[in-house]
């Protein structure tokens, strides 16, 4: 699994130019599953994200996690993240998971960040998606699970 997590001030995604989420403070999350990929693996990587310090403190340190700012999420799925160029300029997209594989991990972060506590706005699985967004700092992190 792969999430690249921006800091944000605001995101918002949208579909055929209706807005169909919206976050203020928070990470807009991009997500990736590859075939491999498990629920195991995604507790770890919202473990790892929602526990991430990248918010500052009073004394301007990044000491601090969502939950400490009442930061909120918009995750979105992505499976571009799984592109390999290695050869010609044309991505194969053959590691990303199949589409009713990623759907079903995808739905389970969303659901478990949900159960944690946070407000989790979403993209829309599979559709053309608009993505626009202040990134803070800027402040970007990826996670692959690959490495964690």
């Amino acid at each position: 699994m792969k999430f690249v997590i921006q800091r944000v001030t605001h995101a918002e995604v949208s579909v055929e130019g209706e807005r169909i989420g919206s976050i203020q403070k928070g990470f807009l999350v991009l997500i990736g599953v590859c075939q491999e990929d498990t629920r195991e693996v995604a507790d770890k990587m919202i473990h790892k994200m929602t526990g991430l310090r990248i918010f500052e403190d009073t004394q301007g340190k990044t000491n601090l996690a969502l939950k400490d700012v009442g930061g909120t999420l918009l995750l979105v799925s992505q499976f571009t993240l799984y592109a390999n160029c290695k050869k010609g300029f044309r991505p194969s997209f053959i590691e990303a998971g199949s589409p009713e594989h990623a759907r079903e991990l995808y739905e389970y972060t969303v659901d478990q960040c949900r159960s944690l506590g946070f407000i989790v706005e979403t993209g829309s699985f599979g559709a053309h998606m608009k993505v626009s967004l202040e990134n803070d700092g800027p402040f970007t992190i990826v996670l692959d699970s690959a490495v964690l």
